[in-house]
């Protein structure tokens, strides 16, 4: 019988990947992975083990989802060990519950192996917590993804209006919709923000701003980028340590 696991890469740093998701990769017999997979996590994969590419960029998909999904079923028919490797963790935002459904309905049993979130771990590596007492007890994070215009969206706009922290993902290509809708629901201007690229890795770069002057700010990162938008981003001077 195959054993499939969807498995979480952690968000770049080969190191927080989980000691779990460590001995799957070098068991493999193949290993479908996505853009954010970190490269040389395909280095511990053992000698002729299958790779197969599925990544997309900037919402252009090499492979559609529902053929990624066909693809993990077939290689569970042909193989002992597969491995599901996917950026960050499956189950935020990773559609790594689509994946485990098909299986689900086509009687393959499947191990979901969770992975370290870029939404908690890149801010950290910026000196950005998440939350902080006596600034913010939550934090939320949304898909950018999905834009501010959209005419039926699942996003509750109206409720960002306190201070818990927002982090966006994949959402720097909608940097200038998401930062006027905050500032149009009645976000201050001069609000605190941040964009970090390629976090966790030697790539990593971050920039400060407001929302009235972080797209100018940000402009020409590269992505992967996370946006940060919460007074926890001004502590960024005294707990910056990743260089």
């Amino acid at each position: 019988m195959s054993n499939v696991y969807l498995t979480g890469a952690g968000p770049g740093d080969i190191e927080l990947m989980t000691l779990k998701a460590a001995r799957v990769i070098k068991e493999a017999d193949i290993i479908i992975y996505d853009r954010l997979a970190n490269p040389e996590i395909m280095e511990m994969a053992k000698e002729g083990c299958e790779m197969v590419y599925v990544g997309k960029q900037d919402g252009k998909h090499s492979v559609p989802q529902d053929e990624i999904n066909e693809i993990i079923y077939q290689a569970s028919q042909k193989f002992e060990n597969v491995v599901r490797l996917k950026g960050g963790d499956p189950f935020v935002f990773g559609r790594g519950g689509e994946e485990a459904i098909y299986l689900y309905q086509r009687d393959v049993k499947f191990e979901i192996i969770p992975g370290i979130t870029s939404s908690v771990s890149v801010p950290a590596y910026a000196g950005i917590p998440v939350t902080h007492r006596g600034i913010t007890t939550s934090f939320r994070v949304v898909t950018g993804h999905e834009t501010p215009n959209k005419k039926i969206s699942q996003i509750e706009w109206q409720t960002f209006l306190n201070d818990e922290t927002i982090v966006f993902l994949m959402g720097f290509h909608n940097i200038k919709l998401i930062t006027r809708k905050l500032m149009e629901l009645g976000k201050r201007a001069d609000y605190p923000c941040a964009v970090i690229s390629k976090g966790t890795t030697p790539e990593q770069q971050v920039v400060t701003g407001t929302l009235d002057n972080i797209v100018e700010r940000s402009k020409g990162l590269p992505t992967p980028a996370i946006i940060v938008v919460g007074e926890v981003v001004k502590l960024r001077d005294e707990l910056k340590w990743f260089k």
